[in-house]
């Protein structure tokens, strides 16, 4: 699941009615192709394993970004501050995306976008944690919440605690931390970001794609490499949602990412979610955009100038 955490520190150049209208489009737009991908990749992986996937589709994502790293050349790279958390960064996408992967290979689609929905609620109480943010009641409320709804999604028991409900819930964790990592990276180019996610899967693929490979039809070869070409459309253009309008109107349109599982995973595989998934879904998004509008709101409080004494 090669997902951009949502920048909410980039804010629109343009206030104008036509480029938010253009944003909102562009973000639906590649929330639906991730899922689209995701859907694709779950249909796959019923034949194929996740390294042989990850080999064909990183380097379908290689060839799509190859002329923007040809056209930015060497500087970006050499310029991206802190190296150190750089390859943390890799480290951590590609180990949240085999995670991904992994996990919906055996849950169903919906199950495992409800886990990855509890990420933002995760960075607030890592933040809290690992970094000594100052996070207020609300928000440590707001995260209660949230937990309280991956445990009804979870619904913990001998038969639902599950190897693949686990490495979900773990990979979520990860999501979470890659997120944290990227906002202190803030500061580098895009296209080395997103290079640095692909190369990572496909150099994870290398490795593992000879474990239990079996040789694609063309027709699959073709699905594969069309997983890389769809994941860098979406990504370009949560992207350029992001500079078209501003973050506190497109970034909450993320979550329509659990509408298209439940459409998928119903049109392509004949799941359909149980209750208890689906309210656990509900109680994440809500404490996820309660959490969202309070950061927001602070970020406008801080900002604003102080009254003259």
């Amino acid at each position: 699941m090669t997902k951009t955490p949502p920048r909410t520190e980039t804010e629109s150049a343009s206030s104008a009615p036509s480029a938010t209208l253009a944003g909102i489009a562009l973000m639906l737009a590649g929330v639906f192709l991730f899922s689209f991908n995701d859907a694709l990749a779950k249909w796959l992986l019923a034949t194929y394993s996740v390294g042989e996937m990850l080999l064909i589709r990183g380097i379908a994502g290689m060839i799509v970004v190859a002329p923007f790293v040809w056209r930015a050349g060497l500087t970006p790279f050499r310029a991206a501050p802190r190296p150190g958390l750089q390859v943390l960064r890799v480290l951590l996408s590609s180990t949240e995306v085999v995670m991904f992967f992994w996990a919906v290979t055996y849950l169903p689609l919906a199950d495992t976008i409800t886990f990855y929905l509890a990420g933002p609620i995760y960075v607030t109480a890592l933040s809290a944690v690992l970094l000594g943010e100052a996070v207020g009641w609300r928000r440590w409320g707001a995260v209660i919440v949230g937990f309280a709804g991956v445990v009804i999604a979870l619904r913990p028991s001998p038969a639902t605690l599950t190897v693949p409900a686990l490495i979900a819930l773990a990979g979520s964790v990860f999501y979470a931390l890659l997120m944290i990592v990227t906002r202190h990276l803030r500061g580098t180019s895009d296209i080395v970001l997103a290079t640095g996610q692909i190369v990572a899967a496909l150099v994870y693929g290398l490795v593992m794609a000879p474990f239990g490979w079996v040789s694609p039809s063309p027709a699959d070869v073709a699905l594969m490499a069309l997983l890389g070409v769809v994941a860098v459309v979406a990504l370009m253009s949560i992207n350029r949602s992001l500079k078209l309008a501003p973050a506190s109107v497109v970034v909450p349109y993320q979550y329509t990412l659990i509408v298209w599982a439940v459409v998928f995973g119903y049109l392509v595989f004949g799941d359909v979610p149980p209750l208890h998934v689906l309210v656990g879904a509900v109680i994440i998004i809500a404490a996820g955009l309660y959490i969202f509008v309070r950061e927001q709101t602070q970020g406008r409080d801080s900002a604003a100038p102080s009254p003259p004494a």
